[in-house]
């Protein structure tokens, strides 16, 4: 593995589509993924892994069944593995997911939205 820096505004600078998964780096077996979105996503979970979200640029909202939190650059949330969970994203913002290999965007919902074709940037 190459030893480097990683500076998170240069990478999302980097993303010109939305809704595509970005690979920035790695450790042991979790991925640290970019993603520029602007929509609203799909109820799902992940029943293996818990997940962490930290915007980078622009704000989102992360809905769960019984609460909905802001976060605005440079806020992060973990959601715990097994929670139904539902990214908003109204306006375009870039995210960085941390998770482990092999973690599905779209977790146990699967369906046309998953993106199984991450590229390194």
């Amino acid at each position: 593995m190459e030893i480097r820096v990683v500076n998170l505004e240069e990478k999302a600078k980097m993303i010109t589509e939305l809704h595509k998964y970005k690979l920035i780096a790695e450790l042991n077996d979790y991925q640290f993924k970019l993603v520029r979105a602007k929509r609203e996503f799909i109820w799902h979970s992940h029943p293996e892994t818990d997940e962490l979200f930290f915007v980078v640029e622009g704000r989102m909202q992360l809905a769960f069944r019984d609460k909905i939190f802001d976060l605005e650059k440079g806020e992060l949330i973990v959601v715990p593995k097994g929670i139904e969970h539902k990214p908003i994203c109204n306006e375009e913002c870039t995210v960085m997911l941390i998770e482990p290999k092999g973690t599905l965007n779209t977790g146990n919902s699967g369906g046309h939205l998953t993106d199984t074709e991450l590229e390194w940037i």
